[in-house]
């Protein structure tokens, strides 16, 4: 009998090749730099929370001057990220921490900056914008990308599949109100492109699902996760005018 846990390797086996385990990209990371007004030269101290093979971490470590905190709850994506960082030469900006993130062993106000792409949503949005507060300086900077409806009216099956996998799906104004009942200003948002989500994301992932599945045996686990991407992809090519990431930018209160 399969288990959750089987599953769950299943879909790190798929994902850990990939440079990118959700919707981004390199120049949508600059622009958020950017839109933080982020000073590259200042000496910061960055918590990168559900990192995965560290995409956006290699990227700040090498546009900002930074020491970079990579955190992922799985050992995987870390030895990848480690190896990468290597050969970038950026290993000595990076030390990388394998936790959860709702149990992080920081301290409070230890960090000017903490940063997380298409990864809050794994303790949802509310709770990682409350938990993790703690552990800013005071100004300190929260960026995250969270999935967001363009539009106020998706059609059912678009709500029905969101409702299934991520309820907390919702309005930018929603996400923006979270942010302030919880004491941070905002500073700027923006939507993820198309070819963060086609090019950046869907298209690798589509063009390694069939060794996915002969590496795994051809098996119904393998293949069902291999048909319920497809369906995903699909979704995304029909009502990509609907959703995307919001790349949420906001400060913590001084006080």
């Amino acid at each position: 009998m399969k288990t959750k846990m089987d599953e769950i390797q299943l879909l790190i086996d798929l994902h850990k090749g990939a440079k990118r385990q959700g919707p981004g990209g390199d120049e949508e990371t600059k622009k958020a730099i950017d839109l933080a007004c982020i000073d590259r030269n200042a000496p910061l101290k960055i918590a990168d929370i559900g990192c995965g093979t560290g995409a956006s971490t290699l990227i700040l470590a090498r546009l900002l001057n930074a020491k970079i905190t990579a955190v992922d709850f799985r050992q995987d994506f870390l030895d990848v990220l480690e190896t990468r960082a290597q050969n970038a030469g950026l290993a000595k900006k990076i030390t990388s921490l394998c936790a959860s993130m709702d149990k992080l062993p920081f301290d409070e106000g230890e960090f000017d900056v903490i940063w997380s792409e298409g990864a809050i949503y794994n303790i949802g949005f509310q709770k990682g914008v409350a938990d993790w507060k703690r552990y800013l300086k005071p100004g300190g900077l929260l960026i995250a990308s969270e999935i967001s409806w363009i539009i106020n009216t998706p059609p059912s099956e678009l709500q029905n599949y969101w409702d299934s996998k991520y309820p907390e799906i919702d309005m930018v104004s929603s996400k923006i109100r979270i942010l302030e009942e919880n004491g941070y200003a905002l500073v700027g948002y923006f939507f993820l492109p198309e070819h963060c989500w086609l090019d950046n994301y869907y298209k690798p992932m589509r063009s390694s699902f069939q060794d996915f599945i002969n590496r795994n045996g051809n098996s119904k686990e393998a293949r069902a996760i291999v048909e319920a991407g497809h369906y995903e992809i699909k979704l995304y090519e029909k009502y990509k005018a609907h959703y995307s990431y919001g790349f949420y930018i906001a400060r913590k209160s001084d006080t």
